[in-house]
């Protein structure tokens, strides 16, 4: 049903190449590192939750309490928190070494003279 005159020519309607459509994956969602589990450690100064923290988890700054000095992230260190709480505001994060010397450090208010 093409005329001559180009009312509709059906040869004027061609189609554009189309190329296949890419496959969408989403985006892959890194696993989450595991943490240790964690365990109970009795010291003469009571009872505290033990929780190693692998370097590949360790994403934020933190302040260790046994050196004062920061534990960088990417750094594997400890979390440490007393076994009669619950609350996360009691955690605090240690250097391994740090939490192994403890009981060999003074206490406060040692000047070391």
């Amino acid at each position: 049903m093409t005329s001559r005159t180009g009312a509709h020519c059906s040869r004027c309607h061609s189609l554009a190449p189309v190329s296949p459509r890419k496959a969408r994956r989403t985006p892959a969602r890194p696993l989450p590192i595991p943490l240790g589990l964690p365990r109970v450690q009795e010291w003469p100064d009571g009872d505290w939750v033990v929780r190693q923290v692998p370097g590949a988890a360790a994403a934020k700054t933190y302040r260790c309490p046994g050196c004062d000095q920061e534990i960088r992230p990417g750094v594997g260190h400890l979390v440490v928190w007393p076994a009669h709480t619950e609350g996360p505001g009691e955690r605090r994060h240690w250097h391994n070494s740090c939490w192994r010397r403890r009981p060999r450090r003074p206490g406060p208010g040692w000047t070391g003279r």
